[in-house]
């Protein structure tokens, strides 16, 4: 007997679940995993199917279905021809079944944000899937080959979502991730369309101006004193970016007590793994010995030993990241600063040092 629309789920690192189709036949037992996973608090175990609020929830939908008809075509094939089959050569049949990749947008888009997670490149995924859902709003669904998808296409998006008064640069990062998942389906041989050899995403980026102030403005902000703890942080991050050559904050959040070597700060970026190599200025040193903690590996309290998974670093990140940008939007408003004063200030303000 055959119930291969039954799902088995077990919990992997990051929290979710991967989904597998279970094959039963003559007592014996088989998982073919669906190449997904999902957060067990999406999945209705009782229907054994993802709830209706489940994130990507009518792809999943699309693809659990397309693996089921999938199995239940190769078994007709093999009832019609009079073929024994087990579990086992059932799995062996459909590996050989799909040995032509498959071709849908949609996959294509999930896959790449599966890689992404298995990565735990998890904040490059969370933005993988803010722009699929977007694609997902405007073509209703992305059950497409990528052969549907031309420059009439991309334009009328273009246009779809300045109609909905998204942000050049927010049109241009959408774009740009619907090419790399182009770009990923002709490496692995699942598609040789590509419109974007005519469409030139060039016209869809605009240049941010750069968010950069005076040394004048840099010396009130190192200057003030804070109120609170937090307060306190979020100034010493930003003097610390901007004397360490604007380090970034998660790269600062993560760094540790090994990475300060013969007087210098010596870190790998987490985005482009590239090394960097900073000499420590006395203002930086300062800050540094300020957080200084025998008990923590990390140089600043914003992780700890608790922050153990990629999911628990990426949450904790995400909601220091915003506290302390908001502690230094209201310190800017205080200083009468000419813009809106985040981390990423110190970032372009550092070659003023």
């Amino acid at each position: 007997m055959l119930i291969p629309q039954e799902l088995q789920l077990s919990l992997l690192k990051n929290g979710e679940s991967p989904l597998m189709v279970r094959i039963c036949k003559n007592g014996k037992k088989k998982y073919k995993s669906l190449g997904i996973s999902v957060n067990p608090v999406h999945w209705d175990f009782k229907k054994n199917l993802p709830k209706p609020k489940c994130p990507n929830y009518e792809a999943l939908l699309i693809l659990i279905n397309e693996k089921i008809n999938e199995f239940q075509r190769i078994i007709l094939d093999k009832k019609v021809n009079n073929a024994e089959f087990t579990a086992t050569t059932l799995l062996q049949s459909t590996d050989t079944f799909q040995s032509k990749p498959p071709v849908s947008v949609g996959e294509g888009f999930l896959s790449y944000i599966q890689a992404l997670k298995n990565e735990n490149r998890l904040r490059y995924a969370g933005m993988f899937e803010v722009s699929y859902s977007s694609f997902i709003k405007f073509n209703k669904h992305l059950d497409i080959p990528f052969s549907d998808i031309d420059v009439a296409w991309l334009k009328k998006y273009e246009q779809w979502m300045k109609s909905n008064h998204y942000a050049i640069n927010t049109i241009g990062t959408r774009l740009r991730h619907l090419r790399a998942v182009f770009n990923r389906a002709i490496e692995s041989k699942q598609t040789t369309a590509y419109p974007f050899s005519s469409y030139k995403l060039s016209k869809v980026n605009q240049q941010t101006a750069k968010r950069a102030i005076s040394k004048h403005d840099i010396q009130k902000i190192v200057n003030y004193k804070g109120k609170s703890d937090m307060e306190c942080l979020a100034i010493d991050l930003f003097t610390f970016s901007y004397f360490t050559a604007g380090i970034n904050f998660i790269d600062m959040a993560m760094l540790e007590r090994s990475n300060i070597v013969d007087g210098q700060l010596v870190y790998y970026r987490k985005k482009t793994k590239k090394q960097i190599i900073i000499p420590l200025q006395d203002k930086a040193v300062e800050i540094i010995k300020k957080y200084s903690n025998e008990y923590s590996l990390y140089l600043f309290p914003v992780l700890s030993s608790f922050h153990k998974t990629e999911v628990q670093v990426a949450n904790r990140l995400h909601k220091v990241l915003a506290k302390v940008n908001n502690h230094l939007k209201e310190i800017g408003e205080q200083l009468k600063l000419p813009i809106s004063l985040t981390t990423y200030v110190a970032r372009h303000s550092r070659f003023l040092f």
